[in-house]
């Protein structure tokens, strides 16, 4: 037990630099007094070879059950039942390579621009810098600047499968508002914010996914989103209301749609159509490649 702790947190810390040292040390005594739960988390990732070699090259599952992430109120028992359901059921739907890879430092693009002065992608990848939110990620870069991303991970309610969306984070860069403006001009005036929600929907739904669920104001699992007055940095909820979603029973938790609605061409306004007409052309063809892609990745 103590060799195991040891060895993933050597792997996961830095000892020599002073926070991470301090983490480190944290970890090691949070693990080894829920070693009986973790056992079962541990035990997960030896059954089979595929798993057994995702555990070594990604050394955060144990890690993020002891810690209180994905969402507010999080147990170890079910953090360590989200882990395990998450890495199950894309060890289902995935063919080995991809699984594997996904597992820490694997990208794989879903999606391109047809731009030639830049090169403007979407592609799935577990960032470890974001391991708080979720277990993968759909990036959307720009010559290899993040524009947006969502982090998510994959749940089972009710018996379907379920993509919960645990965080959304837009650009991190001094020009971040020209930024966004520039590329939502690209978009035929679609938001990036939109058109990062709607590349997860449809990665979502070629995943077999059935329902989408994102964490609310009272659901994140830390308060980085409020200022000091209590006021949001960041009103998670209002985008979901926006794009057709709905508080469920769990204040947590939003519901969202599964496919994003489109005004019809007599709902939209005869000057703006032919914008419109080149916005649903993108997003179908976006719809295509997406699907495309990802059942190159399917077994």
């Amino acid at each position: 037990m103590l060799a195991e702790i040891y060895d993933v947190a050597r792997r996961a810390y830095r000892f020599n630099h002073l926070r991470e040292g301090r983490r480190a040390v944290v970890f090691m005594l949070r693990a080894a007094l829920h070693w009986n739960e973790l056992r079962k988390l541990y035990q997960f990732f030896h059954e089979n070879e595929a798993r057994t070699e995702l555990y070594q090259r990604n050394p955060y599952m144990i890690e993020q059950a002891t810690r209180a992430f994905f969402y507010a109120g999080s147990t170890v028992s079910a953090r360590i039942r989200l882990i395990q359901t998450h890495y199950a059921f894309l060890e289902e739907k995935l063919n080995a390579d991809w699984f594997i890879s996904l597992g820490l430092d694997g990208m794989h693009e879903i999606w391109r621009a047809p731009e030639t002065d830049m090169e403007w992608r979407a592609y799935l990848k577990f960032e470890p810098g974001q391991r708080k939110e979720g277990l993968l990620s759909v990036i959307m870069d720009v010559d290899g600047v993040h524009l947006y991303q969502i982090i998510f991970w994959i749940d089972r309610s009710e018996g379907e499968a379920t993509l919960v969306i645990g965080a959304m984070q837009g650009p991190n860069t001094d020009d971040a508002r020209e930024f966004v403006r520039e590329m939502t001009k690209r978009a035929h005036r679609f938001r990036t914010k939109n058109l990062i929600l709607y590349m997860t929907q449809a990665a979502a739904r070629a995943l077999g996914v059935r329902r989408i669920f994102a964490v609310s104001n009272a659901g994140y699992y830390a308060n980085n989103h409020v200022r000091r007055d209590r006021k949001l940095k960041t009103d998670f909820g209002a985008f979901w209301e926006e794009v057709g979603g709905h508080l469920t029973e769990d204040i947590r938790f939003y519901e969202l749609p599964l496919t994003l609605h489109r005004k019809t061409m007599e709902e939209v306004p005869a000057r703006k159509r032919a914008v419109y007409r080149r916005r649903f052309q993108m997003l179908d063809e976006i719809d295509r490649e997406v699907e495309e892609r990802m059942r190159a990745a399917l077994k």
